[in-house]
């Protein structure tokens, strides 16, 4: 790695793998340089910015461009596991009329036309974790996208648009609990409340989500998104059990779930919620 003293490369601009040609993998495997966008690198000191991400866009942008969809999206800082299954950004742009910001001198669409975009164009889940991340950032607002979502009417992919914005949730915190929600919803559980503070004698907790209605037994279902970053460790997967045994004796039944349990093809997780709430899940799966 580079002192700290050592000249930024490109004095901390944004640049293509051919201007630095042979040297790229050097670099990349000192770890003196990162990938910002699919073919654009920055020396790994400069810290992430939409400004940063916008000058590597118009690195790749046609002059008379226009960034639209993920890319645009990824500028207005979202982060790329709420886009899609892929890490990495590519470039999505057009030259059709619509509307139009700037950032550090890029044209980008609207957040309020981008979240629409995303809403019609990207797989269902993405669609809505995408949504509900544009939401949470505050630069864009639910009745304000669905207003505008009537001006794509006839449009391939507004009818998926439409069930999306219906469901978006500004209050869900991360991609992981946007899918879980999805699920749920596919399966006829109905729409399940987000953030639900549960109050106890010593402390009080907060449920990703939760049917906050008694079943048959008085007790409650809640589920939690328990990401690989925060839920993998030893000490981690303790405090969850001993979050989960306190949740327990305040009468709630807590259902943990990871990647794997979306992602996988078995209804595991349908089946269970359904024996619990005595519901017959709706299957098969839509995702």
């Amino acid at each position: 790695m580079l002192p700290a003293e050592f000249p930024l490369y490109f004095c901390g601009l944004p640049f293509t793998g051919r201007q630095v040609g042979k040297k790229l993998r050097w670099l990349l495997a000192g770890a003196e340089i990162r990938e910002v966008l699919k073919g654009v690198y920055v020396d790994t000191r400069v810290p992430d910015s939409r400004e940063l991400r916008a000058a590597a866009v118009a690195l790749l942008l046609p002059a008379d461009g226009i960034a639209c969809g993920l890319t645009a999206a990824w500028i207005h800082g979202i982060a790329t596991t709420a886009l899609g299954s892929r890490e990495e950004v590519g470039i999505q742009w057009t030259r059709e009329p619509v509307e139009v910001v700037e950032v550090a001198g890029v044209r980008v669409t609207s957040p309020i036309a981008t979240t629409v975009e995303l809403a019609m164009q990207l797989p269902r889940p993405f669609a809505l974790s995408a949504v509900d991340a544009m939401l949470r950032s505050g630069i864009a607002d639910r009745w304000a996208v669905r207003a505008a979502s009537e001006a794509y009417a006839g449009r391939a992919g507004i009818t998926q648009a439409r069930e999306i914005l219906e469901y978006a949730d500004r209050r869900a915190e991360s991609p992981g609990e946007s899918w879980l929600r999805l699920r749920l919803i596919d399966a006829g559980f109905g729409q399940p409340q987000l953030q639900v503070r549960v109050h106890g004698p010593q402390r009080d907790y907060r449920l990703d989500l939760a049917y906050p209605e008694p079943v048959n037994d008085g007790r409650r279902l809640g589920l939690e998104y328990d990401s690989d970053r925060w839920h993998s460790k030893t000490k981690d997967e303790q405090r969850d059990e001993v979050r989960r045994t306190e949740l327990d004796a305040l009468g709630w039944h807590i259902i943990s779930v990871r990647r794997p349990d979306l992602w996988g093809s078995y209804p595991a997780l349908e089946l269970a919620v359904g024996a619990f709430l005595s519901q017959q899940p709706r299957l098969p799966r839509r995702w």
